[in-house]
C-alpha cells in the first residue's frame, strides 16, 4: 500500500495513508482528500486501485493533472517515487516505510546508473545555493554554477529562432561539460519525438543517442539519467545501436517546464575518453532547466508569429472573396432581390450571384455550396465562379451550364472537390422560372397563398462526376409569390442536442413573414435560427438569397 507525501499550495506538507479502493482529490470538502488550493476543480483527479496496482486519471479539471511533469490524458499506472502535480500542489508517492526510491542515490538496476528527479535536483541545489554555512569547495562548486547560468541566460536571451536557440544549448552544453556527442529530442504534437538538434567533437552526428529507456525515464516521468556504463545496465540491452558505437558513459536530462515535459537533451562519452558523475547531471539539469524556459518561449513567439501571417492571409482571401461576391443587386422592375453570405471561418465556400442578362428579358439566379471549408473551399469558390462568368453572360441556359462547367471542374480538380449548385433563369415578364438543381437543397416558392413549392435535384453536384446529367425543371412565380434559395449552413445549423434547424422550419418562417420586406423576412430567419441554436456556433457558411415578385 502506498503513502502520500503531500505539499498543498497553501499550508503545511503531510502525508496520507492510501486506502480502500479509490481516492478523490479536490478543492470540494466533499472530495475524500481535499486539499486547500484554490485553483483545484471542485473533483480535480483520482487515484484507484486495479489489482496490485494504483492508477491516476484527470477528472476533466481545468488545469490538468501531471505525474512526472507531463500532463496525463488517460488513466496512468503509479510507481514509488512519481510526483504528481495538481495546479499548485505537489504529491509524492512513497513505499510503505516513508520513502521514495527515486530520491536514493542508484537505481534498482545496481551503482553503475543514477536516476533522479529533475524537480528534486534543482530544488536541493536552490537549498544548498542559499545555505548560511558552506565548505569552500562547495562554495566554490556553486559559484561556478551560477556563473554558467548566469553566463547561458545572457546568451540565450537574444531573439533567435527554435534551430538557432537549440544549437547554442548545445555549445553551452559543451563547453561546460566537455561531452563527445550532444543531442536535444523535442516531444511532437502528434507523439513521439523528434532529434531536434545535435552536436559531435568530430562533427559527425550518429542516430543512435536516441533510446525508449532515455525516453521513457528521462522525458517522460522527469528523470535526470546518469549512466556510467552502458553496458552494465540491463536497460540498454536491447539498445544495439549505442552499444555498438562504443559510447559507455550517458548523462541526460529532461526539458521541464510550468507545463510539462518537453523533451531531453543527451550527452555521452567513451569511458576511455570522459566519465560523467553526479555533478555534471546537476549541472546539465540546471542547464535544462534554463532552456526549457527560453524553447517554449522561442516556440510561442514562432506560434504568434504564423497566427499573425495565416490572419493576414484569411484577411487577404475573404478581400478577395468579397470582391467576387455581388456589391449590389441588380434592380428588375416588378421585384424586389436581396442576397448575404456569413462565413463560418473567415473566408467562406458559398457563392451567390444575380445577373441580368439579354437586355433586362432574363434575371439569372445562381447559388452555391463547394465541398470543405476555410481557405481551400474559399479557393474553388473563385473557380467555380470563373468557370461560370462565360457562359452566363452568353446566355446559356441553366441546364447547358451546369453541363460545361462540371466537365470542366472535374477535369480540374480531385474527386473529393464539387459543389452543389442551384441556377434560375427568371424572365421578369411572365414570372416564369427554368431552373437546373445540381445536387443543391431543394429551393423554395412560398405562393402568396401560403403553399410551398419545392424545386429538387435535377442532376448530380458539379465536378462530382464527370458528368453530371442534368436536366432543367420550370414553375412560376405569379405576383407575390417569393422565391428562396439558401445553403446547408442555414438548415443543418444545430442547437445544443445536436438537432438540426431542418427545411420545415426554414419553411414555417418564411410562410408565417412572407408578406414583410425581403430585408425584414431575412432579418427573422436570423432570429429564429439564433434562437434555435442557442448559443452553439454556426459549423458552416450561411447564404441566403431571395426574390419576390411584387403584386400589381
Amino acid at each position: 500500500m502506498f503513502r502520500l507525501r503531500i505539499v498543498p499550495a497553501h499550508g503545511d506538507p503531510f502525508e496520507h495513508q492510501l486506502e480502500g479502493e479509490s481516492v478523490v482529490i479536490g478543492r470540494s470538502s466533499s472530495a475524500d482528500l481535499a486539499l486547500a488550493d484554490r485553483f483545484l476543480s471542485r473533483r480535480h483527479a483520482r487515484l484507484f486501485a486495479e489489482g496490485d496496482s494504483w492508477f491516476a486519471e484527470d477528472l476533466g479539471s481545468r488545469n490538468g493533472t501531471l505525474v512526472n511533469g507531463t500532463a496525463i490524458q488517460e488513466p496512468t499506472r503509479l510507481q514509488p517515487g512519481d510526483e504528481l502535480r495538481l495546479s499548485g500542489s505537489v504529491i509524492s508517492i512513497l513505499t510503505k516505510d516513508g520513502k521514495t526510491k527515486s530520491t536514493t542515490a542508484s537505481s534498482d538496476f545496481g551503482t553503475h546508473t543514477v536516476f533522479r528527479k529533475a524537480t528534486e535536483l534543482i530544488e536541493s541545489q536552490s537549498t544548498s545555493a542559499t545555505a548560511g554555512v558552506q565548505a569552500p569547495e562547495e562554495l566554490r562548486r556553486q559559484t561556478e554554477r551560477l556563473k554558467m547560468l548566469n553566463d547561458v541566460h545572457r546568451a540565450l536571451a537574444r531573439s533567435i529562432d527554435l534551430s538557432e536557440l537549440l544549437q547554442m544549448i548545445l555549445v553551452r552544453a559543451f563547453e561546460h561539460l566537455e561531452p563527445e556527442e550532444g543531442a536535444i529530442f523535442l516531444k511532437q504534437a502528434e507523439g513521439g519525438y523528434n532529434r531536434a538538434a545535435a552536436r559531435s567533437v568530430g562533427g559527425t552526428e550518429s542516430e543512435y543517442l536516441y533510446s525508449e529507456t532515455l525516453v521513457s525515464e528521462v522525458a517522460e516521468k522527469g528523470l535526470a539519467a546518469l549512466v556510467l556504463d552502458v553496458e552494465t545496465d540491463e536497460r540498454f540491452a536491447a539498445a544495439e545501436s549505442i552499444l555498438s558505437s562504443g559510447v559507455r558513459s550517458l548523462v541526460a536530462a529532461p526539458l521541464l517546464d510550468a507545463e510539462g515535459a518537453l523533451g531531453m537533451i543527451v550527452l555521452n562519452s567513451r569511458v576511455h575518453k570522459r566519465q560523467f558523475n553526479e555533478e555534471d547531471m546537476e549541472l546539465l539539469v540546471s542547464l535544462a532547466s534554463v532552456a526549457a524556459m527560453r524553447i517554449r518561449n522561442v516556440a510561442l513567439a514562432e506560434e504568434a508569429a504564423e497566427r499573425r501571417i495565416l490572419e493576414e492571409e484569411l484577411k487577404l482571401a475573404r478581400q478577395i472573396q468579397v470582391a467576387l461576391l455581388p456589391s449590389e443587386l441588380p434592380e428588375v422592375e416588378g421585384y424586389e432581390i436581396r442576397g448575404g453570405n456569413i462565413p463560418s471561418r473567415g473566408v467562406s465556400g458559398d457563392y451567390y450571384r444575380v445577373v441580368d442578362r439579354n437586355d433586362g428579358e432574363e434575371c439569372v439566379f445562381i447559388i452555391a455550396d463547394v465541398s470543405g471549408k476555410g481557405i481551400a473551399a474559399s479557393l474553388l469558390t473563385a473557380s467555380l465562379e470563373a468557370l461560370m462568368a462565360g457562359p452566363i453572360e452568353v446566355g446559356q441556359p441553366a441546364e447547358e451550364i451546369c453541363t460545361k462547367v462540371c466537365r470542366r471542374l472535374f477535369a480540374r480538380t480531385p474527386p473529393a472537390k464539387y459543389a452543389t449548385s442551384f441556377l434560375a433563369v427568371l424572365e421578369p415578364k411572365t414570372g416564369k422560372i427554368t431552373y437546373t438543381n445540381a445536387g443543391h437543397n431543394p429551393a423554395l416558392i412560398v405562393g402568396a397563398d401560403g403553399e410551398v413549392e419545392e424545386l429538387g435535384p435535377t442532376g448530380l453536384p458539379i465536378g462530382l462526376m464527370e458528368e453530371g446529367n442534368y436536366t432543367e425543371g420550370q414553375t412560376k412565380l405569379a405576383p407575390g409569390d417569393l422565391l428562396v434559395l439558401y445553403t446547408d449552413g442555414i438548415t443543418e445549423a444545430a442547437d445544443p442536442e445536436d438537432e438540426e434547424y431542418g427545411l420545415e422550419r426554414l419553411s414555417a418562417v418564411c410562410v408565417e413573414h412572407r408578406e414583410k420586406s425581403l430585408d425584414d423576412l431575412a432579418g427573422e430567419i436570423d432570429a429564429d435560427l439564433d434562437g434555435f441554436a442557442q448559443g452553439v456556433p454556426y459549423a458552416d457558411d450561411r447564404t441566403l438569397v431571395m426574390a419576390r415578385r411584387t403584386k400589381k
